[in-house]
């Protein structure tokens, strides 16, 4: 398979066609994740959460957790740290979720955001109305085994270990293909999960997958990335595009116009106008999707699927590669545009300090 070229500075930038200027992008961008410096305020608020919580300042304030825990409960002391630092994530989540959704510039449901989100978030949920689910879909987490398990409990698929290309249309149920009050039934009664990935981590797979592997997404998407961000680019088949000038790409984006691959996961599932019952992480992939199956009552053989053979993980010495061996203004100015899901889902910030970049 083509490989991407590896991080390195970023080439000198042509110009962005008319109509695509990064000021422009940006205020698109700014416009659509913090429409207001209230909640970019009660984001920056949320990072204290965790030490609150820690100190116990939070244990007996506000209601019960939103999100229950996942995977099977210990039976002994032995995990107890873990379980107790999965408890404060949770915690941390639920509290940022709460806090950020209750303010008044934020949707309280799907028919309050603008008919573009609304279409985004609606083609990403998944029905399934035998065992009364919703699933937001969110490319890059997992998204092709959850789409196999659908498949499986609708019939379309004998098991989950069924091997060929992944067909991500069809036997599949999309909310937004439904009617308004079938839409408002079932947001109101299904049960509601999303899984959320390392905002960082999800980009850098992405990045690898496209840019790497997949034809389509070079010729579409790499030839023009080459073509207005490096100098004499226009002879690139696509298939070397440098991390450094994708992440230049995102960054000169509107976030409502990117491609789901690399949408911001609060763009595509929009946390407040949905409330979601669970969240899962991939960081703990199989314990939370252990959690939604039983919790959807599914039959006992239909099982999360392991790793395929071939796929390569990104490593946190990847990440830690890649992001050091990029200009930091890059990432610094790319972080406004995936500051929702850094703080909503309790990722802490990319680490590309001199110090950290030396280990």
């Amino acid at each position: 398979a083509m490989q991407p070229r590896g991080p390195g500075p970023a080439e000198p930038r042509r110009a962005v066609p008319p109509g695509r200027s990064r000021a422009r992008s940006r205020g698109a961008a700014g416009a659509a994740l913090l429409p207001s410096m209230l909640m970019f305020g009660v984001i920056l608020a949320s990072s204290g959460l965790l030490l609150m919580i820690e100190r116990g300042i939070l244990a007996q304030v506000g209601p019960p957790p939103l999100h229950p825990p996942a995977g099977p409960s210990r039976r002994d002391g032995r995990d107890a740290p873990a379980e107790l630092e999965l408890e404060v994530l949770r915690d941390t989540r639920n509290r940022t979720i709460r806090a950020l959704c209750g303010q008044r510039s934020m949707p309280r449901s799907v028919w309050e955001l603008p008919p573009g989100q609304r279409r985004t978030v609606l083609r990403h949920l998944l029905v399934s109305d035998k065992y009364r689910f919703l699933y937001c879909y969110v490319p890059k987490v997992a998204c092709s085994n959850w789409k196999r398990i659908l498949k499986v409990l609708d019939g379309a698929l004998e098991s989950v270990d069924v091997q060929g290309k992944m067909d991500h249309k069809s036997d599949l149920v999309f909310l937004g293909d439904m009617k308004p009050e079938e839409i408002s039934y079932r947001l109101k009664h299904y049960y509601k999960f999303i899984f959320v990935r390392n905002p960082m981590e999800r980009l850098l797979s992405a990045y690898r997958n496209k840019f790497g592997e997949i034809k389509e997404y070079q010729q579409k998407y790499g030839v023009e990335i080459v073509r207005r961000y490096r100098k004499n680019g226009g002879n690139s088949a696509g298939d070397d595009v440098s991390f450094s000038e994708f992440l230049q790409y995102l960054l000169d984006e509107d976030v409502e116009r990117m491609n789901e691959h690399w949408m911001p996961i609060y763009n595509l599932c929009q946390p407040c106008a949905v409330r979601y019952d669970f969240i899962g992480s991939y960081e703990r992939l199989h314990a939370d999707a252990n959690h939604v199956l039983e919790h959807i009552q599914s039959p006992s053989f239909v099982r999360f699927p392991e790793r395929q053979a071939w796929y390569k993980p990104v490593t946190a010495e990847t990440l830690h590669y890649y992001l050091c061996n990029t200009q930091r203004r890059l990432i610094r100015e790319l972080l406004p545009k995936y500051i929702l899901d850094f703080s909503l889902f309790a990722y802490p910030l990319p680490n590309i300090t001199s110090e950290f970049c030396r280990q």
